[in-house]
């Protein structure tokens, strides 16, 4: 689910930014994390900043909770990054797509959501258990790391995709 936030609407930002809209933001999130908890589901949430005819910045994150106490993962995507240098907020180029690996049975499964990407834009890198995911078409430029839980070889990966969901399987 995106919500655009448009600088022009002043009604979205006071309802959006006001104190009430930050105390009634948390109160839902920490009421989201409990049914979350128990459930071991997970819950993502994307914003898309713009001037009303581009938008400019997406900023998302994903929270993953495990059931029986296990500790959540919150995993930020998007193109909005701070500048480790000045400390500022930037927005960049390239965006992070959303990924889930999961562990199966006979192999492990990565699914990257990069939504106007076809499996032929798709460049892959593996080096060890580090897999560096590259898409571009267009204006849009895709790039992610992810840290596989093993070390699997380029030759035995399967690459399929589909409407801007590309899925990679690693035979174990």
């Amino acid at each position: 689910m995106a919500k655009r936030i448009n600088k022009d609407d002043k009604t979205a930002g006071a309802t959006e930014f006001g104190l009430g809209g930050i105390f009634k933001g948390l109160g839902d999130f920490v009421e989201k994390l409990n049914e979350l908890s128990q459930s071991g589901k997970e819950l993502s949430q994307t914003r898309e900043f713009g001037d009303g005819k581009q938008v400019k910045g997406i900023y998302g994150f994903t929270v993953k909770m495990g059931i029986g106490g296990q500790e959540p993962k919150i995993e930020p995507f998007g193109n909005i990054r701070r500048d480790v240098h000045s400390g500022n907020t930037v927005v960049q180029e390239v965006r992070e797509p959303v990924v889930d690996v999961f562990e199966e049975e006979n192999h492990i499964l990565l699914v990257a959501e990069m939504p106007g990407i076809c499996v032929e834009d798709v460049k892959i890198e593996l080096r060890d258990d580090l897999l560096t995911i590259c898409a571009d078409r267009g204006e849009k430029k895709y790039r992610k790391e992810v840290l596989l839980p093993g070390v699997f070889s380029k030759e035995k990966m399967q690459v399929t995709g589909n409407n801007g969901v590309v899925e990679i399987k690693f035979p174990r």
